[in-house]
């Protein structure tokens, strides 16, 4: 395989699309999180000293990629507003986080899976103007017949 090829697929190449290069930094930081929430599985809470700020530098990847620069604190408060799902993954630690094995690989899978929401729901709402998490949702009604409201 050609290396340009290849850092182009990585999103490490200059002639890499922005898609490609957010691609890669939310995977890249589902990678990190899933081996921190893995291997920290047993030690109830620990995970999210490492995790917080794995997901912290994506978003702020994430913004510069988009052309709009983000602080720390600013991300930080947005991962606040992107994680609402987060009850979920301390459950499940709590729940299975203590069994050697299916603790590990529940903890890193779903430490994975939120690291990927935050991701894409970061990316959508730097790709809106900041727009997408600030106006009010529709409801039911409006989001299945449109003209009914």
């Amino acid at each position: 395989m050609n290396i340009t090829r290849l850092r182009v697929e990585r999103g490490t190449s200059p002639m890499a699309t922005k898609a490609k290069k957010i691609h890669a930094l939310i995977h890249a930081a589902a990678a990190a999180s899933a081996a921190a929430g893995g291997g920290l599985a047993q030690v109830p809470g620990s995970d999210a000293a490492v995790i917080t700020p794995i997901q912290v530098a994506m978003i702020v990847a994430i913004g510069a990629e988009h052309g709009t620069p983000i602080g720390k604190s600013a991300a930080a408060g947005l991962i606040l507003s992107l994680s609402a799902a987060a009850v979920g993954r301390g459950l499940s630690q709590c729940l299975l986080g203590w069994v050697p094995g299916l603790g590990n690989a529940v903890n890193a899978i779903t430490a994975a899976a939120l690291t990927e929401a935050i991701g894409w729901a970061a990316d959508a709402y730097f790709a809106e103007g900041n727009a997408a998490l600030d106006r009010p949702s529709q409801s039911k009604t409006e989001q299945c017949w449109p003209w009914a409201g």
